[in-house]
């Protein structure tokens, strides 16, 4: 079969994909939420609605969110960076305890049920929705971060549960790092560069010892669904900025509440089809 005949059998695979890369880009764009948290959940509803199970589709989300977030958090870092916004000092410090906690979290996910990260990404999408609620604008909890310990678990478990629910970290490291008085432009440049450590060893632990489920949507190769990565990565990057343009003219502070009832009501679905 060659590329043309491909995509003529799967067309409706590829515009779905595509209108995931563009919904993405738009969203990074407008409300400043990393990829993941948007990708995940709309490839494990897509995937089943092409007959993938429930197990396979997390599997395979999880893994191909990730490969799309590598381009992305690079191009994103080099924004970042450019503004003095990346703690480089914080990523040498956090850069060998969030490898090892992406190491063991990406291992896992080649060896484990999709069950079990559908209710983990659940619960951190019902936690990310919560704290969009009810967080934002609120003072910190404490006045500064924590003494070694408390920062080695701190950028084990950011590597570990994000590289587990296919995040690249930004939904977990800028709540943790704001709790903490870590100045929010900061934690949101920090986070790119965090994103790109777990992503990128991530996609290839799952795209090389991953087994491709037997009921995996076409073009995967581990755990990793090439097409999607191909259809999503560049309309995320283009429509990001459309985004960006669309927050300057939109209340964007409105439509974050709205997005985070939307994530709450995603992860809370998520969990009861596990009931169900």
């Amino acid at each position: 079969m060659n590329i043309f005949e491909f995509i003529t059998a799967n067309i409706s695979t590829f515009l779905a994909l595509v209108a995931t890369g563009v919904f993405a880009g738009i969203l990074a764009g407008l409300l400043g939420v990393g990829g993941g948290i948007v990708i995940v959940p709309v490839l494990f509803f897509l995937f089943q609605s092409f007959g993938v199970s429930a197990e396979s589709a997390m599997l395979v989300a999880t893994a191909t969110s990730l490969a799309t977030i590598v381009p992305t958090s690079i191009s994103s870092i080099r924004s970042h960076h450019h503004k003095g916004n990346v703690d480089v000092h914080l990523l040498k410090a956090w850069f060998v305890f969030i490898l090892c906690g992406v190491l063991l979290g990406s291992w896992l996910v080649t060896r484990v049920d999709g069950t079990l990260l559908t209710i983990l990404f659940g619960m951190i999408a019902v936690l990310s929705a919560l704290n969009m609620l009810f967080r934002t604008g609120k003072p910190a909890l404490f006045n500064a971060l924590p003494g070694r310990a408390g920062q080695t678990l701190m950028g084990t478990s950011i590597g570990f549960f994000s590289s587990m629910v296919g995040i690249g970290g930004g939904t977990i490291s800028v709540p943790l790092l704001t709790l903490y008085n870590y100045p929010a432009h900061k934690a949101v440049g920090t986070a790119a560069a965090i994103g790109l450590i777990i992503s990128l060893p991530a996609a290839l632990t799952m795209l090389v010892l991953g087994s491709t489920p037997s009921d995996a949507p076409a073009g995967t190769l581990g755990l990793v669904n090439l097409v999607g990565f191909i259809c999503i990565v560049p309309l995320t990057v283009l429509f990001a900025p459309v985004g960006a343009i669309l927050a300057v003219k939109l209340d964007a502070r409105k439509l974050k509440r709205i997005f985070a009832v939307v994530l709450l009501i995603t992860g809370l679905r998520m969990l009861a089809q596990l009931l169900i």
